[in-house]
């Protein structure tokens, strides 16, 4: 069971990421949708009331403030705000592992 002040900071850290996505999306003028601006409306106002926005605890984690789908929502809207412009990410190295190679070709 997380502590008080691990929830209250998990609380903040929630409604600071839900305020970043409404601000990206005015400053960009992204597009959102009428359901996604009340998804950021209604998950706002629940974790204040709250502080959480899901009631099953099988959606979520005891001492999280979003549930699992709601964080991947917020996500999607963040990156929809940001717009096409962001930064891509590079991609990973392929890994090589264990390679036989010239080393273990002892003598012959």
């Amino acid at each position: 069971m997380k502590r008080a002040r691990d929830v209250s900071q998990s609380k903040r850290a929630a409604l600071r990421a839900l305020e970043r996505a409404r601000r990206a999306a005015a400053a960009t003028g992204a597009d959102l949708s009428a359901w996604e601006g009340e998804f950021l409306g209604s998950v706002e106002d629940r974790v204040r009331t709250y502080g959480r926005a899901f009631a099953d605890p099988a959606k979520g984690q005891p001492g999280e403030t979003l549930s699992a789908l709601q964080h991947v929502k917020l996500k999607e809207i963040t990156r929809k705000a940001k717009g096409p412009d962001s930064a891509p990410r590079k991609p990973l190295r392929s890994k090589r592992g264990f390679r036989r190679g010239a080393k273990e070709q002892g003598p012959a």
